[in-house]
């Protein structure tokens, strides 16, 4: 069964909310980052992408990237920009995004459920990205990033939150930038926060990782690394668990940069063998149904459909990332691993189909590919039966922000 605990979140001043609350760290790169946190000394880009306040020529995996997240989160809670609650709680957390909500339980997980397997995980993770935030997590003791976890629905629990929600205040609650509404409420009723952690204990067997696997990682080796030093909050992690039946996943898109000696003609050719293609034309294809891809290749849009065939029914072979990587991605431009083939990008649906043309009419890239969604009965299906998907899955929206809980890590 799942062990959570409440946890005394740092947390921004209320009228600050929106001012501190930032985009996830790994969703913009350092160039974004800047931008984005031009003008707002309260970002919490300023801790996360510390390298924005350093010198351009700065290597971001250096110390003094890291040493500076941790100057400057000193130095928010020196300014009163950020507060330590007083007392552990738990929080919900909902996200509007286009009229859709989703509403978390924000708390901390445990380390030991992450390595014997309570805490299910779907994707291998990179070691240089698992570097990076175990240095983040050492040097500042604070855990800035949510790891998203995804759970089977229980009614006693959705009702409990709905309940919260309709009869106490938020504690923040804004519309950010990007026109995603943020509420969170605090949940500090002692008798509430132990019928949480007992429905988790008693009846919710398993918790799936959907978005987050390097930062879950990172939290579990850093525990590994304090050894006999870890004080009792490495053994925790910050987690806000959603049940399944709200969750959004979207497409995550797949753009390359050459077509490994294949003219277009070629190319086209070869797609034959596995796949019924179509010429469409302009109009950008956004895949209907599974086992369907949409193809921009020298500014036209295809419809490929997988042949009968091509794929297996197994829970890994059935996935469309499958079937493109073994098909396509594989065995025509000779992209053997995605995690480390610096041939291969990836382009969540987020930023929407144009994204795919742009880079490809940009001369950036030679060549896009648009997915259908992975469901999470998939991702479940998978998790399962311990297997891990192809990287570059799944792509769930909206994301938790940056900065508004953080999990210290000092007790």
């Amino acid at each position: 069964m799942s062990i959570i605990k409440p946890f005394k979140a740092l947390r921004p001043q209320v009228q600050l909310s929106k001012q501190v609350a930032s985009r996830p760290y790994d969703v913009l790169n350092s160039k974004e980052a800047k931008v984005e946190a031009q003008g707002n000394p309260h970002s919490f880009l300023h801790i996360t992408k510390s390298e924005i306040d350093l010198p351009e020529s700065t290597d971001i995996h250096s110390p003094a990237v890291y040493e500076r997240a941790k100057e400057n989160l000193t130095a928010f809670i020196k300014r009163d920009v950020l507060f330590r609650e007083n007392k552990e709680c738990y929080y919900i957390y909902r996200l509007v995004m286009n009229g859709r909500s989703q509403t978390g339980l924000v708390c901390v997980s445990s380390v030991d459920d992450y390595e014997n397997g309570v805490i299910k995980k779907h994707e291998f993770t990179r070691p240089e990205k698992e570097q990076d935030r175990i240095n983040h997590i050492k040097t500042t003791g604070a855990q800035t990033g949510n790891v998203f976890l995804a759970y089977r629905n229980e009614e006693e629990l959705d009702a409990l939150i709905d309940k919260w929600m309709t009869t106490k205040s938020a504690v923040y609650d804004f519309t950010a930038d990007d026109n995603i509404q943020h509420t969170i409420w605090l949940i500090s009723d002692d008798k509430i926060i132990a019928t949480i952690t007992d429905i988790f204990a008693t009846k919710i067997p398993a918790t799936y990782i959907a978005d987050g696997h390097h930062r879950a990682a990172s939290a579990a080796k850093v525990r590994q690394a304090l050894g006999g030093n870890a004080k009792e909050g490495a053994g925790y992690f910050l987690t806000t668990l959603f049940p399944s039946n709200q969750l959004y996943i979207m497409d995550y898109n797949r753009v390359v940069k050459d077509l490994n000696g294949h003219s277009v003609e070629s190319f086209l050719a070869a797609l034959n063998d596995n796949f019924e293609v179509m010429l469409v034309g302009e109009e950008p294809v956004q895949p209907a149904q599974l086992h369907e891809f949409g193809l921009y290749l020298d500014g036209n849009w295809y419809k490929l459909t997988a042949k009968e065939g091509t794929y297996s029914t197994d829970p890994i072979g059935v996935l469309d990332v499958t079937i493109l990587q073994n098909n396509v991605l594989e065995k025509l431009l000779n992209i053997q691993d995605p995690r480390t083939d610096k041939r291969i990008d990836f382009v969540g649906g987020i930023r929407g189909l144009k994204e795919l043309s742009n880079r490809v009419d940009s001369k950036e890239m030679a060549v896009a590919f648009s997915l259908y969604p992975v469901s999470i009965q998939q991702l479940f299906d998978i998790a399962d039966s311990g297997n891990v998907m192809p990287p570059k899955s799944t792509w769930f929206e909206p994301k938790l922000r940056d900065g508004l809980l953080t999990h210290l890590i000092d007790e």
